[in-house]
């Protein structure tokens, strides 16, 4: 970042002067006001004050607190004779960031000067960058013009800053983590802890403990006491990704969570009480799972609260130009125009996997077609994934010679081979759930 132009304080000319030209030979603009009333009107250009605490009419601890009213953003140094540290240390109080007793040398100013430049770019720095996080997640940043993405955007709105429990529903690839960040930004958990939990990648000897922590010496290796997934996320919001993949024994447990907010971390006895916001995300239907005794019934209405189905990509078409125009500019690194063709051969496409497929398709496309603009040819679809064409041949089940298992071990390799390697996305398209789908690997001998 620049140097923060400064604005010097002081009503005696000579040491104004002096320090006015020792900051500008260090690289600083430099504005300066002999009294506190005139440099409030000029207070908004400067990145740095730096002021003299005993001035005529308004003292320094008064213009600090004037600048506070004004909401300068400036970070403010109190210059001070020895005799009046307790001084200095009250305007400290008030807001300043230093202080440089009288008489200080040119190197001493310089340096204390230099420090508050950089705490000025560190609080900038994150201003930007908070309002950046702001942008990311506002509800007009989600491309979702069409009338059921409108429908789910208004629901988020409402329950944002709710504490009830969420439960996003859909297939994967449509953005369920983009809405759960969403409602935790624009709740009043915001700046707090936003904890994402992928139950899916966690293995399920070690999920309690991840989830929940431990304690030092609760299982081999346990060295010493480790908070859990939830302990991080007090105060804030936990995003239960893939929740209808957790293991039986670890609903009860999540259950407890739900009800009661409290659990006891691996290895102890004591009861931990938190304070957490709820977020849960499904790409399987859970009353199919709750039917079929692999979930808790009374899990799945403790996470039903607000239920908000997202839908697929292929239900909403008229949002793809927007998306595709967002996916260019993210990835393309000089001008690109989008031919129509292109849109077109886009918005016929299926997408299976949805948004994330098609952010997916634009970089592929874009890095194979460097430097021209988006057309039909050079869009690169996922070939294998499009819908085979129909035939009205006889098919061939089961060819010569192949058995029953064969067959089931043929299906799964073929979904596998779709999924690209994907064992959740396998599963899916076999209709099995990712430990069923375990199952079947381990007894093929490809566990790995």
């Amino acid at each position: 970042m620049t140097s923060p132009r400064i604005l010097i304080v002081e009503d005696e000319e000579k040491l104004r002067r002096v320090v006015e030209l020792q900051l500008r030979s260090a690289g600083f603009e430099v504005d300066s006001a002999a009294s506190a009333e005139s440099a409030l009107r000029i207070a908004d250009r400067a990145g740095l004050i730096l002021t003299d605490l005993r001035l005529p009419g308004m003292d320094g601890l008064e213009l600090i607190d004037a600048l506070r009213r004004q909401n300068a953003q400036a970070p403010v140094i109190v210059m001070t004779a020895y005799g009046t540290v307790e001084t200095a240390v009250e305007a400290m109080k008030r807001g300043a960031v230093d202080f440089l007793p009288k008489p200080f040398s040119m190197d001493h100013l310089t340096a204390v000067v230099a420090k508050a430049a950089d705490l000025r770019n560190l609080r900038e720095e994150n201003r930007q960058l908070r309002a950046e996080l702001g942008r990311r997640y506002d509800f007009t940043s989600i491309v979702g013009s069409s009338p059921l993405m409108q429908e789910v955007l208004a629901t988020v709105e409402r329950v944002a800053a709710s504490r009830a429990t969420v439960l996003l529903c859909g297939e994967s690839g449509v953005g369920k983590d983009l809405i759960a960040r969403a409602i935790h930004h624009h709740s009043p958990r915001n700046g707090r802890p936003f904890v994402k939990i992928n139950c899916t990648a966690l293995p399920e000897n070690l999920m309690e403990s991840e989830l929940f922590g431990y304690e030092k010496g609760a299982f081999t290796g346990a060295a010493q006491s480790k908070p859990g997934k939830f302990e991080q996320a007090d105060t804030g919001t936990v995003f239960l990704d893939e929740i209808g993949d957790v293991p039986a024994a670890i609903q009860v447990k999540l259950l407890r969570v739900l009800q009661e907010r409290e659990f006891e971390r691996l290895g102890s006895n004591k009861t931990l009480r938190i304070d957490v916001r709820i977020v849960a995300a499904t790409n399987v239907d859970l009353r199919a799972a709750l039917e079929e005794g692999r979930f808790r019934e009374d899990l799945y209405y403790r996470l039903n609260v607000v239920p908000i189905n997202i839908p697929p990509l292929r239900d909403r078409k008229e949002d793809i130009p927007a998306l595709v125009r967002r996916f260019v500019a993210k990835y393309a690194e000089w001008p690109c125009d989008i031919e129509p063709a292109a849109l077109e051969k886009l918005i016929s496409y299926h997408w299976p996997g949805n948004v994330r497929e098609l952010e997916n398709v634009i970089e592929r496309s874009l890095v194979l077609s460097p430097g021209g603009n988006l057309t039909a040819t050079s869009v690169r679809l996922d070939s294998h994934l499009r819908p085979r064409p129909a035939t009205t041949a006889e098919p061939n089940f089961l060819p010569d010679g192949m058995t029953l298992d064969d067959y089931e071990q043929a299906i799964i390799r073929e979904a596998l081979r779709r999924a690209g390697g994907n064992k959740s996305q396998a599963a899916r398209l076999l209709g099995l759930t990712r430990n069923a789908l375990r199952y079947r690997l381990d007894q093929m001998g490809l566990k790995d």
